[in-house]
């Protein structure tokens, strides 16, 4: 019977991208089959209940049309035990001059390390989860619950205003509310950046190398956790990136863990040398999406019932489906839709809502020029503007050609000839063949759809 298990888990794994599958469906172990139950044993509840909603039904349901009978499931959870150890005096040999220090003259316990800072309200039962976060939102309790296992560092990466942020300061939260003893330092790669060039530059004035040696101090032996935002900011800044290699290199190899956000996936990062971009993939990467229609409904309902907002159902259906570009925007449709409605002595109407926002919604992405989409592909990618309008056809320009002109037929009114010229003179056939190209590689891939996604974010930014 074992064997029917394993080839019904056999049967999805084609269906599983290879991180979910190594993360959530291998840990799983069948223990034993019989009389119509299956006991299945998981390393802790967070796999479990994963497995539960995303594998199992699909597996039960393979198993029972090959055992031809239906099946119970009994759920075993494996408790991970520390086991404390110290250092005794034995033999002979031991020294009795230290075992009485040790007994008559106790160091006094280390003051409790400072409340990390981070926001409030960015925790995870305030996390609005959907299929596009799921699997991010999901890595980031498991490592929050087990950090500087075996994923480290965790790379969090998507467009503008989805969540990055949040579930970073989460991950902050929760091991800080487990693990109240470990220093939890979170901080923008910006902020990284200022201090370093801050300390050489104090460094050069005062001399003395106290300055560094504080400031690597600061991020290299004080953390137990490390959260650093936007880490894209690194992006051709070779003395900072070679400070934080080292700085990386120090907290992993302490075993202390590491946790970045970026918009772009670490092989997408421009001006990033490839070491970094290598440490970035040790541990586990993890997708942030724009969020879809439902998910947008449950943010903007999660939001107002925080701020108690009575936000009536066709209202919140209104706003997810006119402003879908990200959560901070969505949220922010609110806050002025509410702010109207207060102002006026009104409740929130469907009609109230179509008159507040009505600017809002008329200005996305409209505005947008060929010219602007351009310049942002080229910037993304890295590449000369008038080779992404040139005749150029090598993939490092090609690719990024089609994503340009694939937002162009998007993001603006113009026609597929009007397009072409604009890319020197191209053919309206070219363009029609570039758009169903990135089209199907949005649905197939990944990685594709995350890059077209995040610099479609960047353009919709005022």
């Amino acid at each position: 019977m074992l064997e029917l298990w394993t080839e019904a888990v056999r049967s999805i794994e084609p269906m599983i991208k290879p991180a979910h599958r190594d993360l959530w469906l291998r840990p799983i172990e069948c223990v034993g089959i019989g009389d119509g139950r299956i006991r299945l044993r998981a390393p802790n509840r967070y796999h479990k209940e994963w497995f539960e909603d995303n594998f199992l039904p699909s597996i039960l349901k393979d198993l029972e049309a090959r055992a031809c009978q239906s099946f119970t499931v009994d759920f075993e959870v494996s408790e991970e035990s520390v086991v404390a150890t110290s250092l005794t005096p034995s033999g002979s040999g031991a020294s009795f001059g230290a075992m009485t220090r040790e007994v008559r003259l106790p160091q006094p316990a280390p003051p409790p390390p400072p409340a990390p800072d981070l926001v409030p309200r960015y925790t995870f039962e305030k996390f609005v989860v959907g299929p596009t976060n799921q699997f991010a939102h999901a890595a980031a309790r498991m490592v929050a619950e087990t950090p500087a296992s075996r994923w480290n560092p965790l790379f969090i990466y998507g467009g503008v205003g989805l969540g990055k942020t949040h579930l970073l300061h989460a991950i902050g939260h929760e091991v800080h509310k487990q693990r109240p003893e470990w220093n939890i330092t979170f901080v923008t790669c910006e902020r990284f950046v200022t201090d370093f060039i801050g300390s050489m530059m104090h460094q050069k004035r005062q001399g003395g190398s106290s300055s560094m040696e504080d400031f690597r101090a600061r991020y290299r032996n004080v953390p137990d956790v490390l959260l650093i935002d936007d880490i894209q900011f690194l992006s051709n800044k070779d003395s900072s990136q070679d400070e934080f290699f080292h700085t990386f290199n120090a907290l992993h190899y302490a075993h202390k863990q590491i946790v970045l956000t970026s918009d772009k996936l670490p092989a997408e990062l421009p001006g990033v040398e490839d070491r970094l971009r290598s440490r970035f993939t040790w541990g586990l990467i993890a997708e942030v999406e724009t969020p879809d229609l439902e998910t947008r409904v449950a943010i903007l309902k999660h939001k107002a019932e925080v701020d108690k907002v009575n936000l009536p159902d066709d209202v919140a259906l209104y706003l997810a489906a006119h402003v879908k570009t990200n959560v901070r925007e969505l949220e922010g449709a609110l806050l002025r839709l509410a702010a109207r409605a207060s102002f006026q002595g009104q409740s929130i109407s469907l009609e109230l809502a179509r008159d507040a926002l009505a600017k809002l919604i008329a200005n996305t992405p409209t505005g947008l020029t060929i010219e602007s989409i351009q310049r942002e592909v080229a910037a993304y990618f890295d590449v000369k503007l008038h080779d992404l309008k040139g005749p150029k056809r090598h993939r490092a320009v090609a690719h990024p050609r089609m994503v340009a002109m694939f937002l162009a037929r998007k993001l603006t009114n113009m026609s597929y000839p009007e397009i072409g010229s604009r890319f020197g003179g191209k053919d309206h056939s070219t363009v029609i063949s570039a758009v169903r190209k990135i089209e199907r590689l949005c649905g197939e891939d990944p990685t594709v759809r995350s890059v077209v996604g995040t610099i479609e974010s960047h353009l919709r930014q005022p």
